[in-house]
């Protein structure tokens, strides 16, 4: 799969020689002269990528439109571009989440790293959003009592007691349990509960536990 760089700059020569830079080594590259033209055509998520962007450019700044891209819940990572060394702007956005900053003029080696990894990283991210969502279509796949089963499984009570808790004798909870189990794919109970953490069922029941 191609994997694609946004830059968002306004520098024109600056934007030409990256452009180029990008291209020779293998990127797919789009540009932007400002953050409300990348606004316009929204960064596609599905595609391996990441974006460079200029701290200082005309309208919505760099950081604004990280700010704004987030909310939208874009996963692209961003690298931060600038012309001078701002340990304020650093720090600001990388606690929001920016794969990297890096000072103009900037080595090719180094550019070239921090778009591996934050390209990386989004192919990380994509596959367990993908995961999580297939895992939750199996979830939803449960009947009502079998998913009634499969949260007091989780939050770990004996099939005596959920037999309990739903009015019925073991012998049904185990039945609803295996058939749990084979709709969710996993083999044992630790892969249950480890399924039910990651799609939050387990922090929900927790929540109603604690309340009821």
């Amino acid at each position: 799969m191609s994997r694609l760089v946004y830059v968002v700059d306004d520098d024109h020569s600056f934007v030409a020689a990256i452009e180029r830079r990008l291209r020779l080594a293998g990127y797919e590259v789009l540009t932007y002269p400002s953050a409300e033209r990348l606004l316009v055509q929204r960064p596609d998520d599905n595609q391996e990528g990441c974006i460079l962007l200029d701290v200082r450019i005309p309208g919505m700044s760099g950081p604004d439109l990280q700010r704004r891209l987030d909310e939208l819940g874009s996963t692209l990572p961003i690298i931060f571009l600038s012309g001078y060394a701002d340990i304020k702007t650093t720090v600001r956005t990388i606690k929001a989440g920016a794969e990297d900053f890096l000072t103009k003029p900037v080595e090719a080696e180094q550019l070239f790293a921090a778009i591996e990894r934050a390209i990386a990283r989004h192919k990380n991210a994509r596959e367990m959003n993908r995961a999580s969502s297939i895992q939750r279509d199996r979830v939803g796949s449960l009947t009502p009592r079998e998913r009634q089963v499969f949260e007091l499984v989780v939050r770990g009570q004996t099939n005596k007691h959920a037999a309990r808790s739903l009015g019925c004798t073991e012998r049904t909870i185990k039945a609803h349990r295996q058939r749990v189990m084979e709709k969710m794919q996993v083999q044992s109970l630790a892969e249950l509960v480890s399924l039910a953490e990651r799609v939050g069922v387990l922090s929900d029941t927790s929540d109603s536990g604690q309340t009821a």
